[in-house]
């Protein structure tokens, strides 16, 4: 299990491990929505808390106690990432016990639009029409979802929610940046740091502690399968994949996570929703075949006999 990075990564399994990596990040609201005591902060706490024990035994086990030097002296690029993933820990968390899951994964939905337009900007990225037309049919899909949402007077939810997508643009461009300079900067301990970050800011403000066994255990369950796991396998993607096409697979988060929470949880969205979500996922879609076509398109030139 050492030494596994995103070298030996196709763009296809690629592709493929984002969608898997969604799927897991999207069943916090679902698992949330189940909690007996726990509230607010101490979710937070709690959560980041088990995500920190889990990489802290993942991490040693698939790159060696190397690992731990590489956090000691990791450069610039390692540390800010760090940071992102810590907000991007707290914010979440926080947002889905102020409002709907709909509402904090349709505000996450504003990252392909910020990391495109961050990449584009800090680090040159040149988009192809295809992707400006995903972002563009994207954003269309979020701002009708939104016009129901927002409605709803959950502002302050709204508003911690949209920390999310901003550090994660800056998180993504970092990683495509430091790779576009030719560090290959092992950026997967930084998910290790976000975690210690989190952990610590949140537990003066969720003390004292109210989580019972139940509570404790679905909150481990975060920890490792919707937090620690997926996301040191999206840093392993952010190495293959364009920081503005990783940013529209999450977006399959969104779909999964209402979805979970509609059938588990009853939590059961506007059409509004509905309807956006469908537009999402058509961009994604029409990105990724399009994407495919034109990476054949070469391939099948360099065998033809003409």
């Amino acid at each position: 299990m050492r030494h596994v990075g995103g070298r030996g990564l196709t763009h296809g399994r690629a592709v493929w491990l984002m969608v898997v990596v969604t799927l897991m990040w999207a069943t916090a609201g679902v698992v949330t929505r189940h909690l007996e005591h726990a509230r607010s902060f101490e979710v937070t706490f709690w959560r980041s808390f088990f995500t920190l024990v889990s990489l802290l035994v993942i991490l040693p086990l698939w790159q060696g106690r190397a690992v731990f030097a590489k956090i000691r002296q990791g450069g610039r690029e390692l540390w800010v990432s760090g940071i992102c993933w810590g907000v991007m820990f707290t914010a979440f968390m926080v947002a889905l016990t102020l409002t709907s899951v709909a509402n904090v994964l349709v505000t996450m939905s504003a990252g392909p639009l910020l990391t495109a337009l961050a990449a584009r900007i800090f680090i040159g990225h040149k988009l192809p029409p295809r992707t400006w037309a995903a972002i563009v049919a994207a954003g269309l899909g979020i701002g009708w979802m939104y016009g129901t949402e927002l409605g709803e007077g959950q502002l302050l939810g709204t508003l911690v929610a949209l920390c999310v997508p901003l550090a994660g643009a800056c998180n993504w461009t970092v990683v495509q940046h430091a790779h576009a300079k030719g560090h290959d900067v092992d950026l997967v301990p930084a998910v290790l740091i976000g975690a210690a970050i989190s952990t610590l800011v949140t537990l003066p403000l969720a003390w004292p502690f109210q989580a019972n066994a139940h509570d404790l255990g679905l909150l481990a369950f975060l920890g490792l399968f919707q937090l620690a796991i997926p996301c040191a396998l999206s840093v392993m993607c952010a190495r293959v994949l364009k920081a503005p096409e990783v940013s529209l697979l999450a977006l399959l988060e969104v779909i999964f996570g209402i979805a979970l929470a509609w059938i588990g949880a009853g939590e059961e969205p506007e059409s509004s929703v509905l309807i956006g979500g469908a537009v999402v996922i058509g961009a994604l879609v029409f990105n990724e075949l399009l994407g495919l076509r034109e990476r054949r398109a070469p391939a099948a030139a360099l065998t033809s006999p003409h």
